[in-house]
């Protein structure tokens, strides 16, 4: 039996169809970037891969083998006004405007906080937050001038909303001030045309995790009641929600994609 539909109503693959828009996703070159950057490519858009990692030369060049002319690879520092404003400026130029921006771009190193310099702790909020800032407004400001609009991504974590282990102080302030700067401009861009959300991921079985003792991601796994760490695709098909017209009428929500962990 097939489902009834209203005629009216938007046909779902036109729905998740990014053709013709362009996306930015910031620390591409791997990881949770790497898996946003396919997703979306996937779905029709244009990516710029960007990232400080060599590496992203070579996703963009494994985007283009599938459509040529549909990504492009940009190294920037995005935790430096030159660097977001030359990311934004490289995108529009290459592609004609920007549709999606996505800000994955982050760090972690542990660090005991009692052992914690200034420098470390600057240096990852720099990166997680004023990184974030600088992209976001170099982006933002086109897509006002623009006139039609986008959406703003923000990669926060579980950590924004509770703290998952100690040697995170930084990791945990960066991501809370991410968390409350996408509620902020979220109100101020929404008159634009501008969506702002966030996405919240829990354990995820990236390279990054590749080097953490195999007994301590079994234990961590055992306490997520899916009883699994996340996989890099969980999190760009969440993203690729929040691109898509699936979510026309959100803003300023953050979508926790992580087995259920905040729930223990």
């Amino acid at each position: 039996m097939s489902a009834i539909t209203d005629p009216a109503q938007t046909p779902l693959q036109q729905l998740v169809d990014l053709t013709g828009r362009t996306a930015v996703v910031t620390g591409a070159a791997k990881g949770i970037g790497l898996g946003i950057a396919r997703r979306l490519h996937e779905a029709g858009a244009d990516v710029v891969v960007a990232d400080l990692d060599d590496a992203a030369g070579a996703v963009a060049a494994e985007l283009e083998a599938h459509r040529p002319g549909s990504a492009v690879a940009v190294l920037a520092d995005v935790s430096e006004q030159a660097g977001a404003d030359h990311l934004v400026e490289e995108a529009v130029e290459r592609f004609g405007a920007i549709d999606i921006l996505v800000n994955n771009a982050g760090i972690y190193p542990n660090m005991p906080f009692l052992e914690m310099d200034p420098a470390l702790f600057r240096r990852v909020l720099d990166v997680n937050l004023v990184g974030l800032f600088l992209c976001t407004q170099a982006a933002a400001r086109h897509m006002v001038a623009r006139g039609e609009g986008g959406r703003i991504i923000n990669i926060t974590s579980i950590d924004a909303l509770h703290p998952s282990m100690v040697g995170l102080a930084h990791y945990d302030a960066s991501k809370h001030g991410a968390w409350g700067f996408t509620k902020n401009i979220a109100l101020e861009l929404a008159a634009h045309g501008i969506t702002v959300n966030a996405i919240a991921p829990g354990g995820i079985a990236t390279p990054g995790t590749g080097g953490v003792d195999e007994e301590l991601l079994s234990a961590f796994a055992a306490t997520i009641p899916m009883h699994r760490m996340g996989d890099i695709d969980d999190i760009a098909r969440a993203v690729l929600f929040l691109a898509s017209d699936l979510s026309s009428y959100m803003t300023g929500s953050q979508v926790v994609v992580d087995g259920g962990k905040l729930l223990t």
